[in-house]
């Protein structure tokens, strides 16, 4: 018979949430037991926003040459991109943060199990396929952090070259000249913007009458205006209606918004329409546990990211909205799961203060309600819009882009909202502008530097506080 081992907490996954769990409960003293399929870190180190955001921020460099060369007056070309040394800098950044997380699991004494992991019980786990597997039952509890894989459409079969998601996407061979992007959310509008960068005729197709259709309409406005800018054939409102694999590319129909079918050819179909949580083969039965209808593991207690079943808890992309399927949201929820296993008391993750970013040129950043979703709710709001270029660091970059305020009338602040260069490194004055529920005039009080971006957000908010002095 296989030996069980006893332990504290089992959590089964080892992306961020899963891991941040780990480490937090293994610094409260919790013996801890770790079980991940493949590799610590999960799809946001390995595929996903580790990997992407280096391939973005070479992007970045191909599109300043070209600034600088049409702009600037600085006389100079790209000879070429050399897919391999740039594909070799991509992943010496990979390694080193994973051998960075498996560090840290080491020097926690958290004990890493590579393989499957099956619940057998409430409080039981089954582990197969690796080293130091077999039998752990857990005295405080387990942790679900299984994460997701990308969705697909029906008669759309991803071969890694051809078809991709955004998994294999950068993982392709070699840079395409043309490419159709498949759905208009953050990591289809990221895709689209790296192959543009690159030099790719980039189609971008998106289903909802608008790009980032979380967001708010203004970001999305102003988005859909920069890619254009930048060449990129944006297609909203419209639906993809059947594509054929050819052997140089793929050939795809696309029903527009008038009902006209308009063909798009391209080397390469990139589908990211979204991502699905894995749960398969977890056992989930075993321990009383049902997924919803779309596959999440709800919990019944938010506060604590708790299941219906005692003990056993949920973080990161198994956990169904308002949860947003983010890395740093599962940094959170795993530092409040380790703390409630601890028996701390531990505040609840506030997602409406969690920032969300499109890492696309022109980017993205936000926190908190737009105008539409708070008059939803009632709210008396009120709004102001400042332009970055009537900052003068933003006539320097040149790019555009908006910085938008949403506040109740006469309170606190509901939601900001940024379009434009480096914004996603200006959003964490917002993001505590919203958590700490400041009003305008709170804002107002502190000083920007001059000339920043960041300007532009003081400028809003002096504004809205009945002080302004560049926007009147």
């Amino acid at each position: 018979m296989t030996e069980t081992h006893e332990t504290d907490v089992i959590v089964i996954g080892g992306g961020t949430g899963g891991y941040s769990t780990a480490l937090r409960a293994a610094s409260l003293g919790l013996k801890v037991v770790l079980v991940e399929r493949d590799k610590v870190g999960g799809t946001c180190l390995h595929r996903g926003c580790i990997p992407s955001k280096a391939m973005l921020h070479a992007a970045e460099l191909v599109d300043g040459i070209t600034e600088a060369r049409e702009r600037w007056g600085v006389k100079a070309t790209l000879e070429s991109v050399d897919w391999l040394a740039l594909v070799a800098t991509r992943d010496d950044i990979v390694s080193r943060n994973h051998k960075g997380v498996e560090a840290h699991l080491s020097r926690a004494a958290v004990q890493v199990v590579h393989g499957n992991a099956e619940l057998t019980g409430p409080r039981s786990v089954r582990t197969e396929g690796g080293g130091g597997g077999g039998n752990f039952t857990a005295r405080r509890g387990i942790v679900l952090a299984t994460g997701s894989r990308p969705r697909t459409l029906p008669g759309l079969d991803p071969d890694g070259s051809r078809v991709v998601t955004s998994d294999d996407a950068l993982f392709a061979p070699g840079l395409p000249q043309s490419v159709l992007v498949l759905g208009g959310g953050a990591i289809g509008v990221e895709y689209a913007s790296f192959h543009r960068s690159m030099g790719a005729e980039v189609t971008l197709v998106e289903a909802a009458e608008r790009l980032v259709p979380l967001e708010d309409t203004d970001v999305s406005r102003h988005l859909t205006r920069g890619l254009k800018k930048r060449g990129i054939d944006v297609q909203v409102g419209a639906r993809l209606l059947d594509a054929t694999v050819l052997e140089s590319g793929v050939r795809a129909n696309v029903r527009t918004p008038r009902g006209e079918t308009r063909t798009v050819e391209a080397a390469r179909l990139l589908v990211a329409v979204g991502r699905a949580p894995v749960t398969d083969g977890l056992g989930l039965a075993a321990a009383g546990l049902t997924t919803d209808e779309r596959g999440f593991v709800a919990p019944t207690d938010w506060s604590r990211l708790e299941t219906a079943v005692p003990g056993i808890h949920v973080v990161g992309d198994l956990l169904p909205p308002p949860s947003l399927g983010l890395a740093h949201a599962s940094f959170a929820e795993g530092l409040l799961v380790a703390e409630t296993l601890a028996g701390l008391a531990s505040p609840p993750v506030d997602y409406a203060a969690v920032p969300r970013v499109t890492y696309s040129s022109p980017q993205t950043a936000s926190v908190g309600l737009g105008e539409a979703e708070a008059r939803d709710r009632d709210h008396d709001v009120v709004v102001n819009t400042m332009p970055l270029s009537a900052v003068a660091k933003g006539m320097v970059h040149g790019q555009g882009g908006v910085v938008k305020v949403v506040a109740a009338r006469g309170g606190q602040v509901l939601g900001v909202h940024l379009v434009g260069p480096n914004v996603s490194e200006m959003i964490a004055e917002s993001q505590l502008i919203v958590g700490w529920d400041a009003e305008p005039s709170d804002v107002a009080r502190h000083i920007h530097a001059h000339p920043t971006l960041s300007e532009a957000v003081g400028e809003a908010f002096l504004t809205l506080a009945g002080r302004g002095l560049h926007q009147q």
